[in-house]
């Protein structure tokens, strides 16, 4: 069916701050067509404002727009496609931002998460089965973002972008693990396959990074030293199971982690998408030590390193997109280590807000004021 609701839209990036004041989410009635066959109708509970969000709005990683904004989010199921049988309306499910076609070279080796096909569309503001399934009122094109636009009432999106999951937990709260809790997770679970007694750093402590920490606990990580710019960030990063707080404005930062740990780390996770953070994670992992890139910097962003010390000291520098997780495994699998109190990613959530909220509420996440928030677009 078609749906008539309201959405969060971005027409032009790069507003002034603040956000609150130049409004660069409009919100706006849209029209949904129909999902086909191989996509679902699905009623937004909860969408998290995020980093990669405000890198839209702010430019850093620009997008065509008009773009329907949000990539982390959750929902309960309207309408299902007819070409689809193994998901139901009222099923609940929480998105992930790359859907997969499951017949790729990477698909196809257990990695949907840089499916070769998904990439075009997803760029193009598209979905899967190509075009845009989003109108304004007069007819104009609006793209998807990341193939889910969740800071919407409700949302079409491809099969390959939900995961069905437990009705036992609150939907708002589950848009949390298809962004922050996957990518900071699956990167020390997944990418760098932490064991127990290693010695980790996590630079960046925004909802990705302290993800990461929780995950680092969750692994039996020995050492797990947090650093931020922010003392408020760090004094929660020590809440959630860091043992050490570093400060990155300190001159000396990289010379307190390697005394700390006596000469470095075995991983150092980049999670906040700096230049300097980068540089600083190179600096502080110990000979034969890995630097593991999760953040999205701004896209013409580069770094430098030292080939002879690369070499000579034997490091490692991987990329983790997603978390390199396998969304349809690894989602249900985080979320029973939540009900379980083993993954308490529930402490990251600042707040609930509402759509007359959502600007102010990026102005909050630029200047370190909040963590997570979550827009519900019917309430709580």
């Amino acid at each position: 069916m078609t749906i008539r609701c309201k959405a969060a839209v971005l027409r032009a990036i790069g507003a002034p701050r603040p956000y609150a004041r130049s409004t660069p989410l409009s919100i706006e009635e849209i029209t949904l067509a129909p999902p086909k066959p191989v996509e679902l109708l699905v009623r937004i509970a909860g969408a998290g404002l995020c980093h990669s969000d405000l890198s839209v709005i702010n430019g850093d990683r620009p997008r065509p727009v008009p773009l329907a904004l949000g990539h982390e989010g959750s929902g309960e199921v309207v309408e299902v496609g007819s070409a689809i049988d193994d998901v139901r309306a009222g099923d609940h499910v929480v998105f992930q931002f790359s859907a997969s076609c499951g017949r790729c070279r990477r698909c196809l080796e257990g990695r949907p998460q840089v499916c070769e096909r998904a990439r075009a569309p997803k760029s193009a503001g598209e979905l899967m089965a190509g075009g845009s399934r989003i109108t304004s009122l007069n007819g104009e094109r609006i793209g998807h973002h990341g193939g889910v636009s969740c800071m919407s009432e409700y949302v079409v999106v491809d099969r390959g972008t939900v995961v069905v999951v437990d009705k036992d937990i609150p939907l708002a709260d589950a848009a949390l693990f298809g962004c922050a809790v996957m990518t900071g997770v699956g990167a020390v679970i997944n990418t760098a396959r932490i064991r127990p007694g290693d010695s980790v750093a996590i630079l960046g402590l925004g909802g990705v990074g302290l993800s990461g920490v929780l995950g680092a606990r969750l692994a039996g990580a020995e050492t797990i030293i947090a650093i931020d710019r922010e003392p408020a960030r760090l004094e929660v990063a020590l809440s959630v199971g860091a043992t050490h707080a570093v400060c990155a404005r300190d001159a000396d930062c990289v010379e307190q982690v390697r005394d700390l740990t006596g000469g470095g780390v075995d991983y150092a996770f980049e999670l906040s998408g700096g230049a300097d953070a980068m540089a600083t994670a190179y600096g502080v992992v110990q000979y034969g030590g890995t630097v593991v890139i999760c953040g999205l910097p701004p896209a013409t962003s580069s770094f430098s390193i030292n080939q002879c010390d690369l070499v000579g000291q034997e490091k490692s520098i991987r990329g983790s997109y997603m978390g390199s997780c396998v969304p349809v495994r690894d989602i249900p699998r985080f979320m029973r280590l939540y009900q379980e109190g083993r993954l308490p990613v529930n402490r990251l959530i600042d707040g609930y807000i509402g759509f007359d909220e959502v600007n102010a509420g990026f102005d909050k996440l630029q200047d370190v004021k909040a963590i997570r928030q979550i827009l519900t677009p019917h309430g709580i």
